[in-house]
């Protein structure tokens, strides 16, 4: 069992930053991976960024490439989201998931391949 619990959420001006956090307790020694995904009003959820806790390899949205950096303390079983350059399109719930048995390393995107969820945070720019 684990759980996520995401922070760091608000509302940003456009061209600004916001850091997500993700702290993850129970069975995390696993050497899994945590990915990033988000869901704005009306559309489905989609993939924003992810890292394997042992390496620490990345992969990211093309949307959010440049913009964005996952990086992750594993002292800590934290996950960071660090978002730059902000806009308003980056609005939505932001949900930090964990796969455990590393099913999603050939498919960091695939929501399907995470199997625990945080509760999500709201991340709102204003335009």
């Amino acid at each position: 069992q684990v759980q996520l619990v995401e922070s760091g959420g608000g509302l940003v001006q456009a061209g600004g930053s916001l850091r997500l956090s993700c702290a993850a307790s129970g069975r995390t020694s696993s050497g899994g991976a945590v990915g990033w995904f988000r869901q704005a009003p009306g559309k489905e959820r989609e993939f924003v960024a992810g890292i394997r806790w042992v390496g620490g390899s990345t992969s990211y949205a093309d949307s959010v490439k440049g913009r964005f950096t996952i990086s992750r303390d594993n002292a800590k079983n934290t996950v960071y989201l660090q978002m730059n350059s902000l806009k308003p399109e980056d609005t939505a719930v932001y949900y930090c998931a964990a796969d455990i048995y590393r099913r999603s390393y050939p498919y960091p995107s695939n929501e399907n391949l995470y199997d625990y969820w945080g509760q999500g945070t709201q991340v709102t720019v204003s335009s």
